[in-house]
């Protein structure tokens, strides 16, 4: 077993939907694509779960972060073997989850030892 390491802790501060309209550019085949789209309100240190408000075939989405202020990135997966364009003008919901105490590093600065 390891020793003790420090892990940030803390509250949230806030949970809210956001629901903008997106259009993703094509995801070639058999690959990934992170897409980033302008979210206005989003801070680093968000953490963001996005729903794609409709289904296509080969195309998933697996990955949602804040890259930069009022910035969302979109990572999508294309298991296909033809590009995939998702569906343009589609308002994605997106769950936002702001921490408190958010330090300069985005950590919370509450930690503890395990």
């Amino acid at each position: 077993m390891p020793g003790p390491s420090t892990y940030s802790i803390g509250n949230i501060k806030g949970s809210w939907v956001l629901s903008p309209t997106l259009s993703p550019v094509s995801v070639g085949v058999t690959t990934t694509t992170e897409q980033t789209f302008t979210v206005t309100g989003l801070i680093l240190g968000d953490f963001v779960d996005v729903a794609k408000p409709t289904n296509q075939p080969g195309l998933s989405v697996a990955n949602s972060r804040v890259s930069a202020a009022n910035t969302l990135a979109i990572t999508f997966v294309n298991l296909s073997s033809a590009t995939i364009t998702p569906t343009a003008s589609e308002i994605y919901n997106i769950v936002v989850t702001r921490p408190e105490n958010l330090t300069s590093t985005n950590n919370s600065i509450l930690t503890q030892l395990v």
